[in-house]
This record gives C-alpha cells, structure tokens and sequence, in this order.
C-alpha cells in the first residue's frame, strides 16, 4: 500500500478535514488566484466593451487551462522539482534565463497593480487613503508568506479562495439577457477590430498565464517535502495512481472554478455596463462604482470585496511563483516549506518582488494600463513556455514511464497554438488598426488623472 493510502490525507490539510479538501489543494488555489484584480479587470473590461460576445472564449479556455495545469502539476509531482527546476535539468541556464526575466517583470507588474487595485477598493468600502491600504497589504502579504508554517498557509489560501463567491452572487442581483448570454457563449465571435483582438489575447494571457504554471508545479513539489514519506513518483512509481487522481480532480475543480467566475464577471458587466453604454471603465474598482446605480449598493460591495478577498490570495501566488522560478533556474535553495534562514535568497526575492510592486503605485503609471499589458505580455510569454513544458512532459528522461498520455498532449499542444493565434490575430490586427488610425484598448483604459 502507498505512503498516500496509508496516510489517508494529502500534506496539507488535516486529518479531521472533510474529504473534499483533501482533495483540493494546488489546483484549487491556482484556478482561485487566476481571478486576481488583473483578471476581474480584464474581464470587465470585456464585458463593458463588447458585451456577451467574447463569453466563448471561456468555453474554449477550459479544457486547453485544464490540461496545462494539469501537465505542469504532473510534473512537479513526478520529478519533485518545479517547472524552472525541471528546465534547469534538460536545456542551457540561458532557456531558464530567457523565460524567467519577463516572468518576473510580468508578475511584479501584475502584483503591483493587484495590490493598487485592493487599496481603491478598500477606500471605496471604508475611506481612507489608498496608498496606506496598498502599503497594508503588501505588508501582509509578505508576513503570510514568511511567518506562516507551510500548511497553515496553505490552508489560509484555499478559505481565501471563497472570495470567488461574491462574483457568482452578483449575477442574482443584475438582470441577464440569457438568449445574448447564451449566442455569446456558444458562437465565437470574430471581427477585424484591433480592440477586439487585443481584448481576446488579453483573456487567454490572464486565464492561461505562465505564473501559474510555475506555481502549481512548485506546490506539487513542496507537497513532497512536507510530507517525507512521500517520494517523487520517479523513485515510488507505486503511488501514481492515486496522486495522478488527485491531481485530476484538484485541477478540473480548480480551472472550473477559475472560468466560472470569469464568466460571472462578463456577463455581470454586460449585463449592467454594456447595457447602459458605459463601455470603458478604468478598473475592476470603476467596475465597482459603475455597477452601483444599475444593481444596487449590493452590487458595489460584493465586488469591491472580491477584489480584496482574491488579491490576498493572487499577491503572494505572484511573488512566490516568480522566486520559484528565479531560485530553481539560478539554483538556489527555494520553497515555502523551508525556514526563511535555510532559503534567504528565495524569501529576498518574494520580498523584494513585493515591494517594488507595491512601490509602482507611488508613480505617475497608470495602473489599468499596466494590468493590461501584463496580461498582453503573459500571452505572449506563455507561447514559448507551454512548448517548453510540452517537451519536459514527453521526455522519458525526465518523467520515466510517466509521460504524458495522447490525450494531454492533444490538449496541451492546442494550448499553445490557441495562445499562438491569439498573438498574431492581436499583432495582425493592430498592424491594420495603425494603418487606419484607431486607437488600442489599452488606450480606453487609462484613468483619467485627477
């Protein structure tokens, strides 16, 4: 019998916890983190400009979201490194150094504007002076990554991920036009509009984005030094079938819940916004306040709410996946799971991803406009990483009898050429878009300064 039948429970939840959340763990905190502030911003964004017409690109995300997870997850779990790790084994620390320098830049843009957008939500609730809130919760979130024991983190991320909730509930307070809903979701949409296209590529690169790759693979890892009787499959290959199940279900619940939301957060803002003719908003925050007269004080709050609720749990994912990735691919000692004196290097750089992301708030740089971008950059970055992981994933070096079926290679390989079309539809489309003298989303986007 394996260590994980014998045990009974995964390594981070405990024994009295109900089956489900054995069950759940760094898939579900994966597909709740990908509904960060960036993400509830892009996809309002959508949902104001072009209503329920780019619902079906949720519809398509899923399973091409479900199966890179669940690639990138398999081989944290098989080979007991994360993703970076794995690169280090198989290609030159220039391949590393390549993918992890506009991951970090991507993630620390993100982060920063993540946590700008939790202090305009928290003075929207309460008043007060934003910066102080961003301040806060920079704070914080370092403090839950460095002082927490690993389990008692990880199980703060997953009660963090209810925040999702409050996004369903709105749809029980706008009034849905469910035939449009429905067009929308089941018919794509396409149109030889630049803004359309980068708004497109821009959902695939905040519901498939290359952090979370690194992230749910790391998770997978740090299991395995938390729990020591547990080896990685290369060197127990007994214990495949049940952890392979697990990470199954941990990931088709995870991306479920992931998509769901996001789709809840179109049709909410096609539903009110779109309707009304408010088709450019200039944050997930402006979402909030532009929702209040067509739904109601409710309305405003739940998804002010949410925006904090889903950031705690998105900054520290952030800056954690980025040192993941800067740490295996310089080969430093990494993970959550160790004591911040065996890890300085690692624990540094959370910190310092953090606070220069905290510190991008106190300049004059638009915030929406750099969440925008982020995304638009993690689209464009995912594209050489998913074929990189492909190949790890396939290699019978690396993964021994555990590579890849026909299935996941199917799913996965379509990811990556998915996201390759969306990057040149958006890059084709902006092309014709110069030449007539129209302006790009991200232009609708910018804030006005007061």
């Amino acid at each position: 019998m394996s260590d994980y039948q014998m045990d009974g429970r995964s390594a981070v939840v405990e024994p009295s916890k109900p089956r489900i959340l054995e069950i759940l763990g760094p898939g579900l905190v994966t597909g709740a983190s990908d509904d960060d502030p960036s993400g509830i911003a892009t996809y309002s964004q959508a949902g104001a400009q072009f209503g329920y017409i780019a619902s079906w690109t949720l519809l398509l995300t899923y399973p091409l979201m479900v199966a890179v997870q669940m690639i990138s997850a398999r081989i944290g779990r098989t080979t007991g490194r994360g993703l970076a790790g794995s690169m280090a084994q198989c290609y030159p620390r220039w391949v590393g150094v390549t993918v992890t320098i506009p991951l970090l830049l991507a993630n620390v843009i993100n982060l920063g504007a993540d946590l700008g957008a939790m202090g305009d939500a928290a003075h929207l609730l309460v008043n007060g002076y934003s910066l102080i809130y961003v301040a806060a919760f920079g704070a914080v979130c370092i403090l839950l990554q460095v002082l927490l024991k690993y389990k008692r983190y990880i199980a703060v991320l997953k009660w963090l991920s209810l925040a999702l909730l409050s996004y369903i509930a709105t749809l029980f307070v706008v009034h849905v036009d469910w035939s449009s809903f429905t067009r929308g979701l089941v018919l794509p949409t396409f149109k030889m509009d630049p803004s359309y296209w980068s708004m497109i590529v821009a959902i695939f690169g905040t519901t498939i984005s290359p952090y979370l790759f690194f992230w749910q693979a790391s998770q997978e890892a740090e299991d395995l030094k938390e729990k020591p009787r547990k080896e990685a499959l290369v060197k127990h290959p007994q214990e495949a079938e049940k952890a392979n199940t697990r990470i199954t279900l941990d990931t088709l619940i995870g991306m479920a819940a992931s998509n769901i939301v996001a789709l809840a957060i179109i049709t909410t803002t096609a539903a009110t916004l779109n309707k009304a003719g408010a088709t450019n908003i200039g944050s997930s925050v402006d979402a909030a306040k532009a929702i209040e007269p067509l739904a109601g004080q409710f309305a405003k709050i739940i998804f002010a709410t949410g925006i904090i609720g889903t950031g705690l749990l998105a900054v520290p994912v952030l800056a954690g996946s980025a040192a993941y990735a800067v740490g295996e691919a310089a080969r430093w000692k990494v993970g959550l799971s160790r004591e911040p004196s065996e890890a300085k290097a690692f624990y540094t750089t959370v910190g310092l991803a953090t606070v220069v992301g905290m510190l991008l708030n106190f300049t004059p740089i638009p915030p929406m406009t750099a969440l925008f971008w982020s995304a638009v950059i993690n689209g464009v970055v995912a594209v050489p990483v998913m074929a990189i992981l492909m190949l790890i994933a396939s290699n019978k070096k690396v993964m021994k009898q555990f590579v890849i079926g026909r299935s996941l290679k199917t799913f996965g390989w379509a990811s990556c050429i998915a996201m390759f079309a969306a990057v040149v539809g958006m890059a084709v489309t902006a092309f014709f878009r110069d030449r007539a003298g129209t302006k790009p989303v991200s232009d609708c986007l910018e804030r006005e300064t007061e």
